[in-house]
């Protein structure tokens, strides 16, 4: 059995702590390793409150040498978003040559806080050794107007470990006229590659602020949508393949830096976004893994 990366730090080590608040927390813990033969299982799902998982799927068919594909594998939050005072706590762990896709099965909702305006938390740590891949493709996430709290995704890497995710934001809900004119979402990102820290990232979204409203801000977007990969050998001519395979437009941008491709979009189509970050996954999938996209069943649905 291979070694599987260190636990990262709770969210108080971490430096996020959650004071003063009332909380109602939810936690899950993913393991996964991979044999001689290159299957990956999952080896711990240990959860607290309402976080689970389904079963591991293997849909993918075995490649020209015999070796299965990623182990696929469903997050189910049964409450369906989150409310004030909520802290939901997820951390995926991958050791060496695991391959596994983490998805979820609708988008997860940010409700509006109450009338104290405590805030909610979720703080997702992903941490993927040498040789792994890990796909973090959950499905969007829609913030209510007057929601309050904060995200904080984690990723550290090994020096050749391989990774990519996607982080799809709506705020308000348009079609039934509830924009969002209030509240605050904080949102940060930290990727590093054996500790050094490759991409960190804040952003405090207050519809209040000029910043939302400004064209050199926000520029009142309702919708944005952040793609990342780590781990391609041929930077220059993923980004000319997906520039060609991505329609054009003035909403969306790619870019790479210090070894982390970055596509943005941002503008008020969410199922414009959404189908981006899948095109982009779908194109860059074959360069990370070997083979093609293989669509979760839990999309279809």
């Amino acid at each position: 059995m291979t070694a599987i990366p260190r636990a990262l730090p709770s969210p108080a080590e971490s430096g996020h702590r959650f004071d003063g608040e009332r909380r109602w927390a939810a936690s899950l813990s993913l393991a996964f390793d991979a044999r001689d033969d290159g299957h990956t299982r999952m080896l711990k799902a240990r959860h607290q409150g309402p976080l689970r998982v389904q079963r591991p799927f293997y849909p993918e068919a075995p490649d020209e040498a015999g070796r299965p594909g990623a182990c696929h594998v469903y997050l189910l939050h049964p409450p369906g978003g989150l409310v004030s005072g909520d802290e939901l706590a997820i951390e995926a762990r991958l050791a060496l040559g695991a391959q596994a896709l983490l998805t979820t099965p609708a988008a997860n909702k940010l409700y509006r806080a109450d009338s104290q305006g405590v805030r909610w938390h979720q703080h997702t740590r992903l941490a993927v050794a040498e040789d792994a891949l890990l796909e973090w493709l959950p499905q969007e996430t829609i913030a209510f107007d007057g929601s309050k709290g904060s995200q904080v995704t984690d990723i550290e890497l090994a020096g050749g470990a391989r990774c990519l995710g996607w982080e799809v934001l709506a705020l308000g809900r348009p079609a039934s006229r509830l924009p969002y004119v209030s509240g605050a979402i904080e949102q940060r990102f930290r990727l590093t590659r054996e500790g050094r820290p490759l991409w960190c990232e804040r952003q405090v979204l207050d519809p209040t602020h000029r910043r939302f409203r400004g064209a050199w801000g926000q520029g009142g977007a309702r919708v944005q949508a952040t793609l990342w990969a780590v781990g391609l050998d041929d930077e220059a001519d993923v980004i000319a393949e997906l520039r060609e395979a991505l329609p054009a437009s003035r909403e969306w941008a790619v870019t790479v830096r210090q070894g982390v491709l970055l596509l943005r979009y941002l503008g008020n189509e969410r199922n414009v976004a959404w189908a981006l970050c899948q095109r982009a996954w779908e194109v860059l999938r074959p360069r990370l893994a070997g083979r093609p996209a293989s669509v979760p069943r839990i999309w279809l649905t």
